[in-house]
């Protein structure tokens, strides 16, 4: 578990580092990993699970084990701001979201999170004070088991060289890679 590692000041370094900037998102992702691991058995291997692509993702990364690059972490875009840590033989996990009802008694967390503010208007400071000082209080926390279909690792098998592009792709794939089954990343 990495988030041993950082208090909030050192983790908010890094993620200036790492984002480019003290990311909202990224800064309520500490809270809500940490909750996450205080509901979780001290021992096991834990997988993650992200509703959403925008910043929780990079939370993720940066604060355990669990990256896209080694399979632990599976986005499903639900369009909601919630994660899963969860044993990765058995589904049993903690799913931590953040809970509308309980913004009310901060307004600038509150206007980030629903968009009632351009970014630009946003006071950045003070929101990131808010944060800090709502720390879990904002999250929604649920036992949860997930699906054993979320839970199955993909693995690569054999790969072969598309007749179309001439590069390599998974043979499973099909006859061609999916860029030339598929074009459209690219204008011509």
């Amino acid at each position: 578990m990495k988030i041993d590692a950082y208090t909030f000041e050192t983790y908010m370094e890094r993620v200036r580092e790492f984002h480019g900037y003290d990311a909202p998102g990224l800064a309520i992702g500490w809270f809500m990993i940490k909750v996450a691991y205080e509901h979780l058995p001290e021992e096991g291997l834990f997988d993650a699970l992200c509703e959403t692509p925008k910043c929780l993702p990079d939370a993720i990364q940066l604060l355990t084990p669990c990256t896209i690059g080694n399979g632990w972490l599976t986005i499903k875009n639900l369009g909601r701001y919630a994660l899963t840590l969860y044993d990765k033989y058995k589904g049993n996990g903690i799913r931590v979201a953040i809970d509308p009802e309980k913004l009310e008694p901060w307004p600038e967390i509150k206007a980030w999170f629903f968009k009632l503010k351009e970014k630009e208007t946003q006071n950045e400071e003070l929101l990131i004070e808010e944060i800090k000082k709502a720390g879990t209080s904002i999250c929604k926390i649920q036992h949860v088991r997930v699906k054993p279909e979320i839970m199955v690792k993909k693995h690569r098998d054999r790969f072969a060289v598309c007749p179309m592009c001439h590069e390599s792709y998974p043979l499973a794939d099909g006859p061609l890679c999916l860029g030339c089954q598929n074009p459209g990343l690219y204008e011509e």
